[in-house]
Formats: structure tokens, C-alpha cells, sequence
């Protein structure tokens, strides 16, 4: 229209150059992880990093992958099943059942919890897995899944993050709507807040899911059975059983299993981020 000049945003050279280091940093891991997989062993380690070499053997390194060692890679990905359904499953219950009564109920000591949970954030999980460990070795629950999986149900961040989200995601005025009209606190939260809260719910069982998917440093501490390990952890312990003096190198199935091990995670995200997206393109709309 005359009268009117079209201003394009202005581009900044540095902020894309930043971002393009960035996502090469991001990707190249990936890419390399993705043609090693398809290598031999001696192709592997003599080979280009970027690009295929030798006969495609991915299906062989997976085959080797799943009976390696009596098939412990399938037990280690049971474990890890477990730890994630059980220890991931249970801190997003808690974080969500807790989250929500901190911000539509008011009690006594309430700002108390609030500086407790944010001093808890604060804390690194490393500086009290000795102090877990202690305590856990006194209840003879060292080299135990419950070793695992009770640390795993204590989620500070997931909470102060459920008690953010409730506090804006579900009004007032519907919950006293539902009491006027006789709905009990329970019945509210399960059919009307639940709903409401769905996006905060699926962000925090990601966070939740993929740090114990990760977790190493807890597992590597409380235990010492190999058939209770989970697939990082065990998949270390191929590693360094194959860098030891006069040990057969298996990084083609180090590779191969770190590959099946990040599809599951891939795969959840891709299966909960339309909730999430959707959640969030929800609660940006204003009447």
C-alpha cells in the first residue's frame, strides 16, 4: 500500500553463524553414529568417519547386538523398561498430584515448601548420590532395582514445573463452578484439571523419561550385578571390557547398541510432542 514500507527484520551475521556451528555440533555425532552402524569392525576403525565403507552390516551388527554375551542387551533393555515405566512414571505422578495442590490449595508452611523445592532445584544430583548411597546401603537396598528407581521418583524441577503450569493452566473460577455444582475435589481433578493440565503433564514425564533413560552416574554407583544394569551403564562396561590389554574390540556393537538404545527416546518424543505442541498452541490463543 502507498504510504507504507515494508521493513524486513534486520539479519544478524554472527547470531546465524552461532546457530550453524550449533546445529553441525548437534548433527555430526548423529551422522557418523548413523554410517558407523552399517560398518564392520576393522571398517570401523579404518575407514572414513562420514561415509560408508565395506558391506553394509547393520543388520549384522544388530543381530550381534541382541545375542552378544547370552542376549544381556535385551535384560539390560528390560531393566531400563522398568526403571523408566516405574521410577519416570511414578516422579511424573508425583510431580503432578503435588504440583497441582501447591497451586490451587492454600495451607499453612506453603511458601516453606515453595523455598524447599527451589533449594532442591539448586542441588546437583551428584552431590547427593554418596549421601543416597549411604543411606540406601543402611536399608540393604544397594544392588537393587528400588536403588534406581526411589531416587528416580523424586523429581524437584518436574514439580516446581506442574506447580507453575497449574497455577495458569487451570482457573479458579472453574474449579468453584464444579464445587457449586457438587463435584468432589477428586472427581474435579480427573475429569476437568487432568485435561487442562495434559501439556505440563507430557513435558514433564519427557524430562522425566529421558533423564532416566540417561541416567548413568546413579546406577553406577548402587549397582554391581550386571543383570540389573541399565543399557548406559551396561553399554559402558562393553566398552571398556573391549579397550583392556589383550581384550577383542567390539565398538561396531558399542555403536550399534548406543543406536537402538536412542531409537525408544526418538520414538516417544515423536509420539507425545503432538499433545504437547497442541497443549501449547492452546494456551497461546486469548479470547
Amino acid at each position: 500500500m502507498a504510504g507504507y514500507s515494508y521493513l524486513r527484520p534486520r539479519k544478524s551475521i554472527t547470531l546465524t553463524v552461532l546457530l550453524g556451528a550449533l546445529l553441525i555440533y548437534s548433527v555430526l555425532p548423529l551422522t557418523w553414529m548413523l554410517f558407523s552402524v552399517t560398518k564392520t569392525q576393522p571398517e570401523l576403525l579404518s575407514s572414513f568417519g562420514l561415509w560408508f565403507s565395506g558391506p553394509f552390516a547393520f543388520f549384522d551388527n544388530v543381530r550381534a547386538v541382541l545375542t552378544h554375551d547370552d542376549g544381556v542387551f535385551l535384560k539390560w533393555f528390560g531393566n531400563t523398561l522398568v526403571y523408566v515405566v516405574v521410577g519416570a512414571g511414578g516422579a511424573t505422578v508425583l510431580a503432578t498430584a503435588a504440583g497441582y495442590g501447591l497451586a490451587k490449595y492454600r495451607f499453612r508452611g506453603r511458601n516453606a515448601v515453595f523455598a524447599v523445592i527451589l533449594g532442591a532445584i539448586a542441588v546437583p544430583g551428584t552431590a547427593l548420590a554418596v549421601p543416597t548411597f549411604l543411606l540406601f546401603s543402611q536399608w540393604g537396598l544397594t544392588n537393587t532395582m528400588w536403588a534406581v528407581i526411589l531416587p528416580s521418583l523424586v523429581s524437584p524441577f518436574g514439580l516446581y514445573l506442574m506447580w507453575v503450569f497449574s497455577a495458569e493452566a487451570v482457573p479458579t473460577e472453574i474449579l468453584e463452578a464444579a464445587r457449586v455444582d457438587g463435584s468432589g475435589e477428586w472427581r474435579t481433578f480427573f475429569t476437568i484439571s487432568l485435561r487442562l493440565l495434559a501439556p505440563g503433564i507430557v513435558t514433564v514425564a519427557l524430562f522425566a523419561i529421558v533423564a532416566t533413560w540417561n541416567n548413568y552416574f546413579l546406577p553406577l554407583i548402587m549397582l554391581n550385578d550386571p543383570d540389573l544394569y541399565p543399557l548406559v551403564l551396561g553399554l559402558y562396561q562393553w566398552l571398556a571390557d573391549a579397550s583392556g590389554i589383550g581384550a577383542q574390540p567390539v565398538f561396531n556393537l558399542v555403536i550399534t547398541g548406543s543406536f537402538l538404545t536412542i531409537v525408544p527416546i526418538v520414538a516417544v518424543f515423536l509420539v507425545l510432542q503432538r499433545y504437547w505442541q497442541s497443549g501449547l498452541n492452546a494456551g497461546s490463543v486469548k479470547a
